[in-house]
């Protein structure tokens, strides 16, 4: 097959904030390898779900989160799915500026709160490039013990009406959040 041959790929239309709408009230803005994503219908009130890539995720980011919401209007709460360096990046510089709740499943308290490094990826899993690079990723700790917080012990952090719950991860010992 040629490359003419191939079929077209469509993509879904991006909005002025950057980010593609997933439903009324979720968009995903995508940072290099991995989603953000935005939870809260446009102009109201609205949770940040994962932080991005170090270096690049923080612009855009905050200029999604403007051209979504309106200046100023910061989320209620951010939400870590996990703690991989690529969920994390902004993490830092969006808990200072937004000075808000900042949540994480219990199960990844050690890798968020300085206390112990991802284990070695198996760059076997999956297959691919992305997987053959995981061993180069950095694997922590991160420290946020300052801002962090677990999420309530039933799992649900309340978002205007609706809720954000825990799930557990198909890897032992860990657990991630869904939206």
């Amino acid at each position: 097959m040629t490359l003419a041959q191939l079929p077209a790929v469509l993509f879904p239309d991006v909005g002025t904030d950057r980010t593609i709408g997933v439903t009324d009230d979720v968009a995903a803005l995508q940072d290099l390898i991995v989603n953000v994503i935005f939870y809260g219908t446009p102009g109201g009130p609205w949770v940040l779900v994962d932080a991005g890539m170090p270096y690049t995720a923080l612009p855009k980011i905050r200029l999604a989160a403007e051209r979504r919401f309106g200046p100023g209007n910061r989320p209620q709460a951010i939400i870590l799915t996990h703690g991989h360096f690529d969920h994390v990046g902004a993490l830092p510089m969006l808990a200072d500026e937004w000075d808000v709740p900042i949540y994480a499943h219990p199960l990844e308290m050690p890798y968020l709160t300085g206390q112990s490094p991802y284990p070695p990826p198996d760059p076997t899993v999956g297959g691919g490039m992305m997987a053959r690079l995981s061993m180069l990723y950095p694997r922590g700790p991160y420290d946020f013990s300052h801002c962090l917080l677990e999420l309530p012990d039933d799992g649900r952090a309340q978002r205007s009406g609706s809720d954000v719950r825990e799930v557990q991860a198909p890897l032992p010992g860990r657990g991630i959040v869904e939206a």
